[in-house]
């Protein structure tokens, strides 16, 4: 046991402090395919002050602190490759205010997504930022999350008004204010967001929400070739439809679907969208949106405006993951997100599953095709030293394909462990500023060592 941790039970309260092994275990990984290391202790914050205090006494003694939220990051964020404190804020999980009028919430940061949710809808209104995973909107601030309807109501980033950020040394500041803009300083929402626990600790955040749309209408939509099916997203996006959803599934991942849920979509490129809207307009949104369809070979497509038909339809979207799960076996699954222009997506793609069918490994590919954000799922056996090295090598080349075509190492995952050692290629000159940043605040290095800076 470290030395420490009596006095940090002094220091913050025996009852919120464990070195229980199971716990331990818990904070020790996440959703990745990354090597779990277990924490030397695991701290329960139930108010600011008591993180203050966590970041107070570890600064003093440079030991490592690692925020946790539920664990469903994807590449390693919370994983303390250093051991040290695991700070899990999940019991700092209150829905602060509903201001209504303003269409602002302000929650701290252990309140998933879907709890805040059931909590607008007594207002008619809603939080869009839809990961998938039901994570902790504390930790998607911090991982800059994004999702389905990103194409429509923007990113984490773009719906963040204010936040609470405890520093390293256990100071506490705002970030920005209730106001829908502002010239006044350097914009510190945008830093903080992003930045994965590694220059201050959220405590509490004001979120912009929206009405409850008056109508939604889902779409299935089957296409001979990945081009016309991008070629179809570029026509919707040029044709000025306000689209809430443009998901792109490859054939590979149909045929899992098909498998998991029992279902029988045809096994070809689909895209699965989503249109927000009144009565009128969405009828006529969905008139155009099927005639660009048809002029871009769309040979099956299927509209559905009931609820319960449209979560259906979304379902095979959504658990793509789990399809791989429920087949991995003893395999582990890579995930990986990368993101270009619109214009390079249908090379990317293409790229990518030529990678993959020269590989001695199965994978499939999904995106976010109306913002140029695509996911790799490959399936591999971490004790079989060529699956592991094709793994590797495909997600090392579709990261350089992406950055020399004025893409992004992550478009939504993060950096994390798994895409820190693409952050000088990517960034040049402007990663030495991000550096001086963090050094500046974080002066000792002690918060989420080993994250984003590792040069």
């Amino acid at each position: 046991m470290a030395g420490y941790i009596d006095e940090l039970k002094r220091v913050i309260g025996e009852e919120l402090v464990t070195v229980n092994e199971t716990i331990l275990e818990l904070h020790g990984r996440d959703e990745s395919y990354h090597e779990p290391r277990l924490p030397d202790v695991v701290v329960f914050p139930r108010i600011k002050e008591d993180v203050s205090k966590v970041l107070n006494f570890a600064n003093e003694r440079k030991i490592p602190v690692v925020p946790f939220g539920l664990g469903t990051s994807l590449e390693g964020h919370v994983i303390p490759v250093n051991g040290g404190i695991s700070l899990d804020l999940s019991q700092m999980n209150a829905i602060v205010e509903v201001k209504e009028s303003d269409f602002l919430v302000k929650v701290q940061p252990g309140v998933t997504r879907s709890v805040l949710n059931k909590e607008l809808k007594k207002y008619g209104l809603f939080f869009t930022v839809d990961p998938g995973a039901d994570a902790t909107l504390g930790g998607m601030a911090a991982t800059n999350a994004s999702g389905t309807t990103s194409v429509r109501y923007g990113i984490m980033r773009d719906q963040v008004r204010d936040l609470e950020v405890v520093l390293a040394n256990g100071d506490i500041i705002h970030t920005g204010s209730l106001a829908a803009k502002s010239s006044s300083g350097i914009h510190l929402n945008g830093m903080f967001v992003g930045s994965e626990g590694t220059l201050g600790v959220i405590t509490e955040l004001t979120l912009k929400v929206y009405g409850i749309p008056e109508a939604i209408t889902a779409a299935r939509a089957v296409f001979p070739s990945v081009k016309n099916a991008v070629d179809a997203v570029v026509g919707i996006l040029a044709g000025g439809i306000p689209v809430a959803r443009i998901e792109f599934v490859d054939a590979e991942s149909v045929k899992k679907v098909n498998e998991y849920m029992k279902t029988d979509y045809e096994e070809s490129t689909t895209l699965f969208m989503e249109f927000h809207g009144n009565e009128a307009g969405l009828a006529q949104d969905v008139e155009f949106a099927t005639e660009i369809l048809k002029d871009h070979g769309c040979s099956d497509f299927q509209f559905e405006a009931d609820s319960k038909a449209r979560n259906q339809l979304w379902e095979a979207r959504h658990n793509l993951l789990y399809a791989y799960k429920h087949t991995a076996g003893k395999k582990s699954i890579m995930l990986t997100d990368v993101s270009v222009p619109v214009s390079e997506l249908t090379g990317a793609i293409l790229h990518t599953r030529e990678l993959i069918d020269a590989s001695s490994i199965e994978g499939s590919i999904v995106g976010h095709v109306g913002d140029g954000n695509y996911h790799v799922l490959l399936l591999m056996d971490k004790e079989n030293p060529e699956e592991v090295k094709d793994g590797d090598r495909i997600n090392e080349e579709i990261v350089h394909y992406a950055l020399k075509r004025g893409g992004t190492c992550t478009g939504e995952h993060g950096v994390g462990l798994g895409k820190a050692k693409y952050q000088r290629l990517e960034h040049g000159a402007a990663y030495e500023v991000m550096k001086s940043i963090k050094k500046t605040l974080d002066p000792n290095g002690i918060l989420n060592p080993g994250k984003i800076f590792i040069d």
